[in-house]
């Protein structure tokens, strides 16, 4: 097993050296950071400091962070803060922001709240954010008051800060980043009213009451930190020419291999290929046989046997669709890992083919 390599970046980064580290001290912190006692202030000292990280991460005030259990308790805000009815939702975002259309429906013209991905998880295409004109967001032919980003793919990898986005909400989440999972913030803009996501003890300046996970928020201010100093060294525009050999690779190899929004601007490590009529889920099991862990769609649709909804919103049809994988490389991911999945992938291809002929 040691020889696997590892392109599922988007579903989750492996964990940072600097993130277990700052997650075994915490380990070794007693108190609760309600307590004013010294070891409820020690606790209390490391969320804030670990507050202040991801805000500069992600470029918003630390006052703005309110910690959560990732970004699908976060985009709760959408049903939590104010009448769902109100909320439109872009057809590729993300199930967590997707599932409140699916439930309540979209509204037709006007909405409270616009809520869209700023890198969508299976293509890596970037959507810039609409600017407000007139108090209002436009969305084609919707305008909607507030706007909340999904930046889960994003922070990190692009420049990106929640100061200059315009944005009224964002959610992020740490394992994204290399922080552990099961931790994320909500971005609220400073004076914007929401209500309470859990309410009880009143933490999270009564926006998300209950115990905080301290350790979890240790690694993810660390996390945090860690991807910030890489996006500012390069190292994501050496993964993106990673990422550009593979696609040549590929498509040089099998002709009429789709490399989805490869005109368009997008994530620098991400790659959605579709080989029309190779089903998706196909392609993954035979990529994991051969030691390489890819996945056909976003995490959370992984498993699940059906066609991609953000590839028939961008315009593929159901065969295409249900054809693609996506394959996201991490700083860690070296050129020979690179082509050594595309000459496995293009042998398997191969093969397809001539049993398809």
């Amino acid at each position: 097993m040691t020889d696997r390599v590892y392109l599922d970046w988007n579903a989750t980064a492996p964990l940072r050296t600097e993130a277990r580290q700052a997650m075994i001290a915490a380990m070794e912190l007693v108190g609760n950071p309600s307590s004013v006692h010294a070891e409820g202030r020690a606790a209390k000292s490391l969320v804030e400091l670990s507050r202040a990280r991801v805000a500069e991460a992600v470029g918003c005030k630390p006052s703005e962070i309110v910690f959560t259990s990732g970004a699908t308790e976060a985009a709760a805000v959408l049903a939590q803060a104010h009448g769902i009815g109100d909320v439109y939702v872009q057809d590729t975002a993300h199930d967590c922001l997707w599932a409140h259309a699916q439930m309540h429906g979209q509204t037709p013209e006007t909405g409270n709240t616009l809520a869209m991905g700023l890198a969508n998880s299976e293509t890596g295409v970037i959507t810039p954010p609409p600017a407000r004109h007139d108090g209002l967001f436009s969305y084609g032919a919707r305008r909607a008051d507030w706007l909340l980003l999904d930046v889960v793919q994003a922070i990190g990898r692009v420049p990106f800060a929640f100061s200059w986005s315009g944005a009224d909400l964002a959610i992020v989440s740490a394992h994204k980043l290399g922080g552990p999972k099961g931790v994320g913030a909500l971005i609220v803009r400073e004076g914007l009213d929401i209500g309470a996501l859990s309410l009880g003890g009143g933490q999270e300046m009564g926006r998300r009451s209950g115990t905080e996970n301290v350790v979890g928020i240790a690694g993810f201010g660390a996390a945090a930190q860690a991807a910030a100093r890489d996006l500012a060294d390069g190292v994501w525009d050496r993964v993106a020419t990673r990422r550009d050999m593979l696609e040549a690779t590929i498509v040089a190899g099998a002709p009429g291999t789709v490399c989805v929004g490869a005109d368009a601007e997008r994530l620098p490590n991400t790659t959605c290929l579709i080989a029309h009529g190779w089903k998706g889920e196909t392609q993954v099991m035979a990529m994991d046989l051969a030691g390489f862990a890819v996945s056909a769609g976003s995490a959370c649709s992984s498993g699940k046997v059906r066609t991609s909804r953000v590839l028939q919103a961008t315009g593929f049809d159901d065969v295409a669709s249900a054809s693609a994988i996506r394959v996201s490389l991490g700083p860690e991911t070296t050129e020979h890992d690179v082509m050594r999945f595309a000459d496995t992938w293009l042998a398997a291809h191969k093969k397809y083919r001539a049993r398809a002929a």
